[in-house]
């Protein structure tokens, strides 16, 4: 016997050995942290300092954002980011965490950002005497036999104690008596239970009822205590006990059992007959829990639901019944109430942490971290988790039920800036029960797009002669981006032509890209001159584009025609020759004219406006050619004056007017006709120089002039003597000396220099003449309205 004593102890000293390397393995193996603090703490009490455990720096610990994240928000704690230290925020009751688990230890999780990094911790709250024992009954009442021999247990109510360890409930005391001490005897649960232990025979007839005093004392400093009166009434003998059919009833209820529903009924007999045969059933060592919910019946032993049972509050109840006969025996039996579990809780989705604002072109960014959880049990408890699939972001599960939602792809806040995100969670249960959370996450710009303007390029039309700071048209770009990096600057860019002067032409604003003429334009000094405008974004780095920006000025009709031929600026009207013999339709002469426009601003046409013949001469309208319509007679008058009207086809026309004069001769010869000296016009002068220079050339035309003059005189004189029969005569009107070459464009003519001398009897020539030699091309009629020739001189031939 005391061989196999031995061994059995060297056994249990191995399982227990066994039993301390198995938890050392399990603990080196852990990376779950436990901190501890008393419950009922007040806010603000210091718990711990994490920097250590986390492995950080003071410096790194706020740009990782940690966060405190208890499941079920069973504990408010504050995490300190510039110093790493744990902090209570709120006071903390142990009971209402742990009941009467021990040790309460509720695990708490902090999560780091930057990278993702979850620290997993436990904090056990410390139990403090914060409560003391309490009977649940106000008076016990136990019946005894007088018959009970001494020596005879009675198990009395035990006293519950919300605290644990030892705080919790450690002893009994009773009051003083002759007739009972007490025992107390270690429950399976650990427990200390009260028994009332007969020391002398009662006797009725000596004393009917005896009460005592039970007093339950914990084991706190100081200790707290709670009583019970006990109330013995002395019964006459009853030596059979009732005795249940079963020791032990297991049942199993739904949790949506409805209120006043049987849970169960036990049963029990008694051989005694009378009172001692009637039976109470009662519940026994019965928490408050399970007399909320349950009643019993004390007749038939049914026990009836009184309230909702909830499987996530409460899985299972172990109700101990007691059957109590009249003459006080009474019998125990347990019933194991088994709550099955029902798919009644939809799944729960707690947002750790999120952020609504997401730059674009960024891969792979965190959304949200959250985690899921389901009251229920089995399959109702097992949950998946999931997103739309048409979204550029997916669902990556870490550990427990928690999931991180990312990008997987880059996004573009042009294509789409805002995504409403629904995150369902669905349990696996019959039914299937599902809860959404819907987020927004919006796309934060960067200045990836570069303005675009609305057109390639630009073509503006301005009409010369513009108001001063005129609008001349808008240049448009829009930017796909939004905010700063979409708000656009307009600007001129410097020109290709260095001789533009860009900047004394034209301006724009530099907000809504207008443009506008700083000065009136001049279409015969600049028909169309470009340039191009850049558009600038407010981003960082800025974007920019350009455009081609073409102004095409458009012509008025802001100059009169002007007669190159003849010059009306002499000081006398310009002499042509007629022969008398000349047929109808014969070129009298060419009235040359230009405008500076164009297009039908320039068209010229010719109209005579009068004539001392009227009927004799005619005007083409669009060349100029004035030509005679018929003979001339003998009493046509030998000298005509000719007023023509040059006129442009604008719509408000401009003209010009010229003055002819034409002889009639019979016949042509070498003519010493000096031709008034052309002016010049002041204005063209820019400078003194030009102006000095104008004069001497004048002067130096003028000698010239003077000299050809008397050279002509002296021969004409001379000729004039040796002539007998008649003299020379000039005719009328004051002649050019020389020749006009008119080059350019428009109409061209001929100035003619003809000198005539007329014999006094016969009329006809007595001398060879010079007759101008006409190139062909002013012979021609001009079909369109402007001819453009080079520039020619006569040449004369003597016959």
């Amino acid at each position: 016997m005391e061989a196999g004593e031995e061994m059995e102890q060297i056994l249990k000293k191995r399982q227990v050995l066994l039993f301390f390397v198995l938890l050392g393995i399990a603990q080196a193996g852990s990376t779950i942290r436990r901190y501890s603090v008393e419950e009922e703490a007040e806010n603000g009490v210091f718990v711990a300092n994490l920097l250590k455990d986390l492995g950080l720096e003071v410096e790194k610990l706020a740009a990782r954002g940690p966060r405190v994240i208890s499941k079920g928000k069973k504990l408010n704690l504050e995490f300190n980011r510039r110093t790493g230290d744990l902090l209570l925020r709120e006071k903390l009751d142990r009971e209402e965490l742990c009941g009467s688990a021990e040790p309460c230890v509720v695990p708490f999780q902090v999560l780091l950002g930057n990278p993702l990094q979850i620290f997993q911790a436990e904090l056990q709250i410390r139990d403090i005497n914060d409560h003391s024992p309490v009977f649940l009954d106000k008076e016990i009442i136990l019946k005894i036999s007088e018959s009970t021999a001494s020596g005879t247990t009675f198990l009395m109510e035990r006293a519950q104690d919300l605290d644990v360890g030892s705080n919790g409930l450690q002893t009994y005391t009773i009051s003083p008596n002759f007739y009972f001490h007490l025992n107390l005897q270690d429950s399976p649960d650990g427990t200390v239970l009260p028994q009332l232990v007969l020391d002398k025979v009662l006797d009725r007839e000596e004393r009917s009822g005896i009460r005592l005093i039970l007093t339950a004392l914990d084991g706190g400093n100081p200790p707290r205590s709670g009583t019970v009166q006990i109330l013995i009434e002395v019964l006459d003998i009853n030596d059979n006990a009732p005795v249940f059919s079963k020791l032990r009833y297991e049942v199993q209820v739904p949790e949506n059992s409805p209120v006043g529903s049987q849970v169960a009924t036990v049963s029990a007999r008694d051989l005694d007959t009378g009172d001692y045969g009637q039976i109470a059933y009662t519940f026994s060592q019965a928490s408050e829990d399970i007399r909320k919910t349950f009643q019993m019946n004390a007749t038939s032993g049914e026990i009836l639901l009184v309230k909702t049972l909830d499987f996530e509050s409460i899985q299972a109840y172990t109700i101990c019944v007691q059957a109590t006969d009249g003459g006080g025996l009474s019998g125990s039996s347990v019933v194991f109430v088994q709550v099955m579990d029902l798919n009644d809780n939809p799944p729960e989705l707690t947002m750790s942490t999120f952020t609504n604002h997401i730059p674009e072109n960024a891969p792979e960014t965190v959304i949200a971290v959250f985690s899921v959880a389901d009251p229920d049990a089995g399959d109702n408890g097992k949950m998946v988790c999931s997103i739309q699939e048409d979204l550029p972001f997916i669902l990556k599960p870490s550990f427990e039920n928690f999931y991180t939602l990312m990008t997987n792809t880059a996004l573009d806040r042009e294509t789409r800036s805002q995504y409403n995100i629904t995150i369902t969670v669905s349990d696996l249960g019959t039914p299937k029960l599902t809860a959404q959370h819907t987020i927004t996450v919006q796309v934060s710009d960067i200045n990836d797009n570069a303005p675009a303007f609305t057109q390639t390029s630009y073509t503006i039309f301005v009409r010369e002669n513009n108001s001063h700071a005129l609008h001349i048209g808008t240049i448009s770009a829009t930017d796909s981006d939004s905010g700063s990096n979409a708000h656009i600057t307009y600007s001129l860019l410097p020109p290709q032509d260095p001789q533009l002067a860009l900047d004394s032409l034209i301006s724009i604003n530099a907000d809504n890209g207008q443009l506008f003429a700083l000065r009136a334009l001049d279409y015969e000094d600049q028909q169309t001159f470009k340039f191009h405008v850049g558009a600038t974004d407010g981003g960082s780095p800025a974007l920019s584009s350009q455009t081609l920006v073409r102004v095409v000025v458009l012509d008025d009709n802001d100059n009169a025609p002007f007669v190159l031929y003849p010059l009306q600026n002499f000081s006398a009207p310009c002499t042509e020759l007629l022969p008398r013999a000349a047929e109808p339709g014969y070129l009298v002469t060419k009235v040359v004219a230009v405008d500076l426009d164009s297009g039908q601003n320039a068209w010229l046409s010719f109209q005579l406006l009068k004539a001392t013949e009227p009927g004799l001469f005619s005007v083409w309208a669009h060349n100029g050619e004035v030509r005679t319509t018929r003979l001339l007679n003998e009493r046509d008058v030998p000298k005509h004056r000719l007023l023509l009207l040059v006129k442009d086809n604008g719509e408000s026309p401009r003209s010009a007017s010229v003055t002819l004069q034409v002889l009639v001769v019979d016949g042509f010869s070498q003519p010493y006709l000096p031709l008034p000296e052309v002016a010049r016009d002041p204005a063209q002068d820019e400078d003194m120089l030009t102006l000095y220079l104008v004069i001497a050339l004048a002067s130096v035309s003028s000698l010239f002039l003077l000299s050809v003059l008397l050279f002509v005189g002296v021969k004409l004189c001379r000729r004039a003597k040796a002539t007998s029969l008649g003299g020379c005569s000039m005719p009328e009107g004051h002649f050019s000396g020389h020749l006009i070459d008119v080059g350019g464009a428009g109409t061209l003519s001929q100035s003619y220099q003809y000198e005539v001398c007329l014999s006094g009897d016969t009329g006809t020539p007595d001398f060879k003449f010079l007759k101008p030699i006409i190139p062909s091309f002013l012979l021609q009629s001009s079909e369109t309205e402007n001819d453009t020739n080079p520039s020619y001189r006569n040449s004369f031939e003597f016959s």
